[in-house]
């Protein structure tokens, strides 16, 4: 699919790009090159592969979150070395407003 120049600058545009004519004719052929291969893409026969959502396996290496107490000395100096608290609590800035 052979884009034109004046698609290029409406793509452009829509980026907020500001193209010499040199990079317009650059993107008007790259740009017309990569929707070509798109083209031959469409061509394929994937009614048989599976829809996925990655190309590799993904799995979570994180361990389950688990409460775990300590003793009253170090909870002292945990909470003593807070900047800020209130109570037992650490005091942070609003993350949302």
């Amino acid at each position: 699919m052979q884009l034109t120049l004046e698609e290029v600058d409406k793509i452009a545009a829509l980026a907020r790009l500001e193209l010499s004519a040199e990079e317009r004719e650059s993107f008007r052929r790259q740009i017309s090159s990569i929707l070509d291969y798109v083209g031959k893409l469409r061509q394929l026969d994937t009614a048989s592969v599976e829809p996925m959502t990655h190309a590799l396996e993904l799995w979570d290496p994180l361990r389950p979150d688990e409460v775990r107490s300590c003793d009253a000395a170090t909870r002292q100096r945990l909470l003593e070395a807070m900047p800020a608290r209130q109570g037992d609590l650490l005091k942070t800035d609003a993350v949302f407003s």
